[in-house]
């Protein structure tokens, strides 16, 4: 056998073993599509129970705030003054 053969017996091998990855990947696409579909109508037909306790409520805090105190640890943790 020559190199020629050789080369082109690989590029067959890796066009077939990238083409059945492609092939997979796909449909496990549609797959995981159908089962999204089927889980929404059963959450529709079984729906979940929420069930809140009064502790859980968190209070609502802008972004910016959230910074400013993470600032304000750091600050208080580094002991500058």
């Amino acid at each position: 056998m020559d190199n020629l053969s050789l080369l082109k017996d690989g590029a067959v091998i890796m066009s077939l073993g990238m083409g059945f990855v492609f092939l997979f990947l796909i449909i496990l696409v549609y797959a995981m599509q159908i089962m999204a579909y089927v889980i929404r109508k059963i959450n529709i037909l079984f729906p979940e129970e929420v069930v809140e306790t009064a502790g859980s409520s968190k209070a609502k805090t802008s972004p910016e705030s959230e910074v400013a105190l993470a600032i304000a640890l750091c600050y208080a943790k580094s002991g500058k003054k």
